[in-house]
């Protein structure tokens, strides 16, 4: 990968973690995306459904990283009250408060219904989307290693590359685990298992990751697997 997109990368992860590490607001809304993905794994959503649920989400945590973005530069340029400061600080977290009220109405439009007949929902229909259970896996995943970097987060390395646990080897074994459910054949789940190996192994060597957090990666896939495809496959 070109070097200079590897730094583009690692500094927009780190510009992730630290607006988690730091800002109150965006840790509960990352808590709340999380929780309400996990709770869409019971609703039997369309794909235009669940993709504005996933636009919604997104708008969110972009409009908070906007408005956290804007204060600090604020903060940065003056410490001392002024009106326009206050409007700009204003307006900022009006477009979060926005984005917040967009979001709300989506999910009610979204799980009101659905929630109101539970009983009757058509589970088996998300069980056998494989499809829709790997990307839901695969994304959960990838929330969780940017949380657990953060919340470990121990001045190693960069965000993108190092850190408390391998998104690398939680992505492979991940991946690995899905295609154990879905192949149902030893060779191939053990050609998956030996490919998330080498990603493990190549970390390693390249002394990006610790043998512990190789290892810390690798539980998080696979658990992340097992509970997606074994709860609900």
């Amino acid at each position: 990968m070109n070097r200079s997109l590897l730094e583009r990368f690692n500094h927009a992860v780190s510009g992730i973690i630290i607006a988690f590490r730091t800002e109150r607001n965006f840790k509960i809304h990352y808590t709340i995306a999380i929780l309400v993905i996990l709770l869409s794994l019971f609703f039997d959503f369309s794909r235009i459904e669940f993709l504005l649920l996933l636009f919604s989400i997104s708008l969110v945590i972009v409009s908070e990283m906007i408005n956290t973005a804007i204060e600090r530069t604020i903060d940065l340029i003056t410490q001392d009250y002024h009106p326009l400061a206050r409007l700009v600080k204003d307006v900022s977290a009006g477009a979060v408060l926005i984005s917040a009220m967009n979001s709300i109405i989506v999910g009610y439009l979204l799980f009101f219904d659905r929630l109101s007949s539970f009983g009757e929902l058509l589970l088996f229909k998300i069980r056998r989307s494989s499809i829709h259970l790997t990307f839901i896996a695969l994304f959960i995943v990838i929330l969780l290693t940017i949380a657990l970097k953060a919340k470990f987060y121990r001045g190693r390395g960069t965000h993108f590359q190092g850190g408390f646990v391998s998104g690398h080897c939680a992505i492979a074994f991940c991946i690995a685990t899905i295609i154990s459910f879905l192949a149902e054949n030893i060779l191939i789940s053990t050609f998956a298992l030996g490919l998330a190996l080498l990603v493990a192994e190549s970390r390693i060597e390249a002394r990006i990751h610790s043998l512990l957090e190789v290892v810390l990666g690798a539980l998080l896939g696979i658990i992340i697997g097992i509970l997606v495809f074994q709860g609900l496959g």
